[in-house]
């Protein structure tokens, strides 16, 4: 009996050191682990680290809510409040509201000189004033400024081959517009990049 007592005196203490130890260990990781975060966090919080690297974000034209579209406004040279303006839409006022119509602002840009071009295999020829509408900002605009001479040149090749059949119908002069559109996003994409240009519209339309 005594032999067995003494057994189990032994055996307990194995099991409390054992005991402590692991109780222990699972301190030891528990403050390593809380010290990490700490750690962690503190570099986060001051800099040292981040959490993913940023991409770098190309400085695109940016598309421009229909809300900040710029509006003419009404009453001539009285603006609203001002002399001889009218009920219309001035600085200041709300956009008429209704159903339908196009998500983002329009901006538009008429460019200068008129663009004259014999037409294709014909003795006639076209004379055009072209204008173009873009959703993005003003950088499509500054864009087609910076790089007019490459544009009107794209301009007037896709004028150069359009036939008199084309000239002569709405449904002509509409795949004219789609191929000037073309011809300037593909010059834009060139240069910059980025084309933006959403349509052509023609201001005069010769054809002699």
């Amino acid at each position: 009996m005594a032999d067995s007592d003494n057994a189990k005196d032994t055996a307990e203490p194995k099991k409390k050191k054992k005991g402590l130890k692991m109780i222990g260990l699972i301190a030891g990781v528990l403050v390593l682990a809380g010290g990490g975060a700490g750690a962690g966090i503190y570099a986060a919080q001051s800099g040292m680290l981040s959490a993913a690297p940023h991409a770098a974000v190309p400085d695109t034209p940016q598309l421009v809510p229909k809300s900040e579209e710029k509006r003419a406004s009404a009453g001539g040279e009285g603006e609203a409040g001002g002399e001889g303006g009218g009920e219309g839409t001035g600085h200041g006022m709300a956009t008429p509201a209704g159903s339908g119509g196009d998500r983002y602002a329009s901006n538009y840009y008429a460019m200068d000189k008129e663009f004259t071009s014999n037409l294709q295999d014909s003795v006639h020829f076209i004379q055009v004033g072209v204008a173009i509408s873009t959703p993005y900002d003003d950088r499509v605009i500054d864009n087609l400024k910076t790089h007019e001479i490459a544009v009107r040149s794209a301009i007037l090749m896709s004028l150069g081959q359009t036939s008199e059949d084309q000239v002569f119908t709405v449904e002509g002069k509409r795949q004219l517009q789609q191929r000037l559109k073309k011809a300037i996003n593909d010059t834009l994409k060139e240069k910059e990049g980025f084309g933006g240009v959403s349509n052509v519209y023609f201001t005069n339309f010769v054809v002699q």
